[in-house]
């Protein structure tokens, strides 16, 4: 890590008060993914619900290998998806991973055995590699958030499904839905916005999505005459303050605009924030989800 903080077209068109083009969100993406590839999944991982589940075994759960033969993770990161789908499911399942970091596309490529998925890069706006009705279900973690625009991803996904598939997202859910989200994020945006007051201003991403109502409005505008659900649940981790802090504000993107002083002026904060909300117990960490299920007619 430099001792600069940082800075993107899309990080100084916001400090200028205006609104950064996809193109330039894009590039801020690419650039945080190039210089922490694989950071999604280390908080993401060490997150259980209720029933002992990660996230990505929540959403993993979308996929029936009775009647899905084909099955797409957009935007696969690292692979961790890929990887448990591999594990678990048939080995007769074929995999495909789609993904615009190619840093990212590397670390998924060399956790599976050779051969085993169909690595693309490219981004979800164009799934150009993939055939109409080419795969059977198609899974986004937590990703869908941070794409715009949005509504030609969705229409990509319905083209590339298969009558009968399914579609299935996890994506950020309402915050209330996990004790202490809320402070957590206000304390590290509030950071976030000492250094670069507009951050927050614009969302990363479509809006739309971070909203129940307005995700459903636009899962049935992509998909006419799908069934459409969406069902809520909460994923949590407990360690020590300060490594839970670490994980905590590695989940975030403002946080790796700081400046390394300012992030550990941050990460003390968050510590000690984690460690009043529950004095007498381990310290916690919850993270409210929402998983989209689309099933094609």
């Amino acid at each position: 890590m430099t001792d600069a903080p940082l800075r993107t077209d899309w990080t100084d068109t916001l400090a200028r008060g205006a609104a950064p083009a996809p193109d330039a969100l894009r590039a801020h993406l690419r650039r945080i993914h190039h210089d922490h590839a694989g950071f999604t999944e280390s908080c993401a991982m060490r997150c259980r619900d209720a029933e002992g589940r990660t996230s990505y075994a929540w959403l993993a759960e979308a996929v029936d290998p009775e009647r899905h033969g084909v099955v797409l993770d957009l935007a696969c990161g690292s692979g961790p998806l890929l990887q448990l789908c591999h594990a678990t499911l048939p080995g007769a399942l074929r995999l495909v991973g789609v993904d615009m970091s190619p840093d990212e596309l590397a670390l998924a490529r060399a956790r599976l055995p050779e051969g085993r998925a169909r690595l693309i890069e490219a981004q979800a706006q164009r799934l150009d590699a993939l055939a109409d009705g080419a795969v059977d279900v198609a899974l986004c973690h937590w990703a869908l958030t941070l794409m715009d625009p949005v509504a030609p991803v969705l229409e990509e996904v319905a083209r590339v499904l298969a009558p009968g598939g399914r579609f299935a997202a996890l994506v950020d859910g309402p915050m209330e839905a996990a004790p202490g989200y809320a402070d957590v994020h206000d304390l590290i945006y509030g950071h976030v916005q000492a250094a670069l007051p507009r951050y927050g201003a614009v969302d990363l991403g479509d809006p739309r999505v971070r909203g129940t109502a307005d995700l459903v409005a636009l899962a049935r505008a992509a998909f006419p005459g799908a069934s459409v659900r969406v069902e809520t649940g909460v994923v949590t981790m407990s360690a020590p303050a300060e490594t839970l802090a670490e994980e905590a504000a590695g989940f975030f993107y403002a946080a790796f605009v700081l400046a390394p002083e300012a992030r550990a002026r941050m990460l003390a904060d968050l510590a000690a924030l984690l460690a009043g909300m529950a004095p007498d117990d381990p310290p916690r960490f919850a993270m409210p989800v929402n998983r989209l299920v689309v099933d094609l007619a």
